[in-house]
């Protein structure tokens, strides 16, 4: 079992002290300025793209957590950014592809962790629409992107819990329309 991740964090953010401790189970408290951090989890984005076929953009991880397994485009959101914002950022730095709109779908708690550290985030679901006349190629964190079918689909290949669970989802809504 992983540590918690606060359990890293020894010295206090405002005050440098090393009286950082434990205040509850998701916030840390100094004994010498009071301030309290909460650990949130951070925000992040997943762009599902169906083409006019109805075959969902998929791309294959470059990097880890999970490399070389299935995946979304998407990505963190940076600071000041809405999630409409950075899911467009996020699929043109991976595709190339230009969102003309996104529509939020659900979110999904997941964990990623990066560097030994496990990072806890909320990932938002948009469905995109992309310039249709844009080229698009592998870039980023994506070794490689392809189009599959819904039948073709397999979510037990998606790396990352939340995506996996969001392509069930995806399947599901599917399903329904046909």
């Amino acid at each position: 079992m992983m540590k918690h991740p606060l359990a890293l964090f020894r010295y206090c953010p405002k005050c440098g002290s090393a009286r950082f401790e434990v205040n509850d189970e998701k916030s840390h408290r100094c004994a010498d300025c009071g301030f309290v951090y909460y650990f949130n989890p951070s925000a992040a984005t997943v762009a599902l793209i169906v083409d006019e076929e109805g075959r969902l953009l998929v791309c294959r991880r470059a990097k880890e957590p999970a490399k070389g397994t299935l995946d979304l485009p998407g990505g963190f959101l940076d600071l000041y950014e809405t999630g409409e914002e950075g899911v467009a950022r996020e699929v043109m730095e991976e595709t190339g592809l230009q969102v003309q709109r996104a529509d939020y779908l659900f979110s999904l708690p997941n964990t990623y962790l990066y560097s030994g550290f496990l990072v806890h985030t909320l990932d938002l679901f948009f469905r995109c629409s992309v310039k249709k006349t844009a080229p698009f190629r592998a870039m980023d964190d994506a070794a490689e992107l392809f189009f599959l079918s819904p039948e073709e689909i397999h979510p037990e290949e998606f790396g990352l819990d939340s995506v996996r669970k969001g392509v069930e989802r995806f399947l599901e809504q599917q399903m329904k329309k046909a």
